[in-house]
């Protein structure tokens, strides 16, 4: 009996712990104080805070088919900031980096959540950040977007127009 009850033991206990694991799709950490991904669950929004976050950033309408419709309450019920920055996924602009840029920047040293619903449109606003006012070196600023994605269509156009205007050449690859 014993051994049965330990064999149970054993073989629930990775289930329970991987059914607690918080999922968030496409994590990147860009700093211990800055992360981009893709739309976290309700569950794991609940859980930002224990995890040091204390703002989050949604780059995506509210509207779209994945979002969390309580995402707002979830997030300042914890004392956290939150800003949406609904960017249309096929039209991004000047206007919203800029926008990006100023609510960012706002946050001071805030532990930061960037999300979108897949880490596209997070990943590039953030590397765009980086580059253009944080004056990284954009071969190094650009890893945490190729680990997700290579930005195409307005997308890449926003990009290296903003490069471009900024007098960076840089290459998306």
């Amino acid at each position: 009996m014993r051994r049965t009850l330990a064999v149970f033991i054993a073989t629930l206990l990775p289930a329970l712990a991987a059914a607690q694991k918080v999922e968030i799709p496409n994590v990147v950490e860009i700093t211990p104080k800055l992360v981009t991904s893709g739309q976290p669950s309700a569950s794991a929004l609940a859980k930002l805070k224990e995890q040091g976050f204390e703002a989050v950033i949604y780059l995506a309408p509210p509207t779209v088919s994945d979002a969390v419709r309580d995402e707002p309450l979830i997030v300042t019920k914890q004392g956290l900031t939150f800003v949406n920055i609904p960017i249309q996924f096929g039209k991004p602009t000047e206007d919203d980096f800029e926008t990006f840029a100023g609510v960012l920047a706002g946050l001071g040293g805030k532990k930061v959540l960037v999300h979108c619903q897949v880490n596209l449109r997070a990943s590039s606003m953030v590397f765009l950040y980086r580059v253009l006012k944080l004056k990284e070196a954009p071969e190094a600023a650009y890893k945490a977007v190729s680990a997700v994605w290579k930005p195409h269509d307005a997308w890449a156009t926003l990009i290296e127009g903003q490069l471009k205007k900024n007098g960076i050449a840089f290459e998306l690859y």
